[in-house]
């Protein structure tokens, strides 16, 4: 990977998943081969409110999307490159490295054991060709009931030639969202997202199936950029199932010393200011100020939101939970927004499935 060092800091690149993380979906893999389920049909609820802030726009738009999906994959490789003081890591490129791993891997498998190659999937998706992945989609309405959905849950469950399964979040308001999450077998929960595999996750000597796609991507990027980890101090701003709490328990498998910043904590700009490195998800817009960073730390920004802008051909722009304009100047490595943890995501969901096919097939 090439690289150019700035005076002070770096960032970390990668394409978006903002569209996708808010559809409702499911992947399944059939001989490698990754399908969904999600909602058809897109709604969006805005509400402004004014903010003063220089990081973001006069006001902020909250934006949902239940129905909307866009996987989108052969990202072309960029340098890191130097934004004002601070070192970009780029995203991109390591997503890139790692598809390109996987694809390999996959080669290699398919060839020792024999198989063909998968067909590929309706629009032929980019990310899952890249890398010998076939993905299939089945179409639900959004007032399709829960048992709807358990229902082809259970039949992937059941399917032996179905390596995995992921349910995309948020669900429809109506499903309840822990009975859907638990009927995924945990032999096919590449999403990590089963209470068996985040209790593994949680526990000494204990090894999950599968670790959360977006926090896992956030450890390779330390991982692949040589941050180091053991023995840092670590913060990790919000705790949601999906990313906040499985990123903790993850740095705290690395030896860091962890602290999660929530919305109940007392004086969290001083909490973080003692961090080496920072993960934050607490999608909130440009809440991390310069003022919150110690110099030198390292910054993976996993917020993406909305903000209003008039200039915006979309009448809006995607920020981070950073404030990057300032961040950039203080910290030594940083991710912008948008970029940088999305392709991170896609590439650990295909990383897990490739674990969850090598696994049944018993291929070393």
């Amino acid at each position: 990977m090439a690289s150019t060092t700035s005076s002070t800091v770096t960032t970390f690149t990668s394409t978006t998943d903002y569209w996708s993380r808010r559809a409702n979906r499911a992947f399944h893999v059939r001989n490698l081969q990754l399908g969904t389920i999600r909602n058809p049909t897109t709604f969006l609820n805005a509400h402004a409110r004014t903010t003063t802030s220089p990081c973001s726009s006069s006001s902020v738009v909250n934006c949902k999307f239940a129905s909307f999906l866009f996987l989108t994959w052969a990202f072309p490789a960029a340098a890191i490159t130097t934004e004002d003081s601070a070192k970009v890591i780029d995203g991109k490129s390591v997503a890139k490295e790692i598809r390109e791993e996987i694809a390999a891997e996959i080669l290699r498998m398919k060839e020792s054991m024999g198989k063909d190659s998968a067909t590929y999937v309706r629009n032929k998706k980019k990310s899952c060709e890249a890398v010998g992945i076939n993905s299939y989609e089945v179409r639900l309405p959004e007032d399709s009931s829960e048992q709807e959905v358990l229902k082809y849950i259970s039949g992937f469950n059941n399917d032996t030639s179905v390596h995995g399964i992921l349910v995309q979040l948020p669900l429809p308001s109506h499903m309840n969202e822990q009975n859907v999450l638990n009927a995924v077998c945990i032999e096919k929960d590449v999403d990590g997202f089963h209470p068996l595999n985040i209790g593994r996750l949680a526990m000494r000597d204990r090894e999950p199936l599968f670790v959360p796609c977006t926090p896992k991507g956030c450890i390779q990027l330390l991982h692949r950029y040589g941050v180091d980890i053991k023995g840092k101090m670590a913060v990790v701003i919000g705790r949601s199932n999906i990313v906040g709490m499985p990123a903790a328990l993850l740095l705290q498998r690395e030896d860091a010393t962890v602290s999660v910043v929530h919305s109940r904590t007392k004086n969290p700009e001083e909490i973080t200011r003692e961090a080496d490195n920072i993960i934050s998800a607490v999608g909130q817009p440009n809440m991390v100020r310069g003022s919150w960073i110690k110099h030198g730390s390292v910054v993976i920004d996993v917020g993406i939101n909305p903000v209003e802008d008039a200039n915006s051909p979309r009448g809006y722009r995607l920020v981070g939970d950073v404030c990057y304009e300032e961040a950039s100047k203080i910290a030594s490595a940083i991710t912008p927004v948008p970029g940088e943890v999305g392709p991170m995501t896609i590439a650990m969901l295909l990383s897990n499935t490739l674990i969850s096919a090598k696994r049944v097939n018993n291929f070393k």
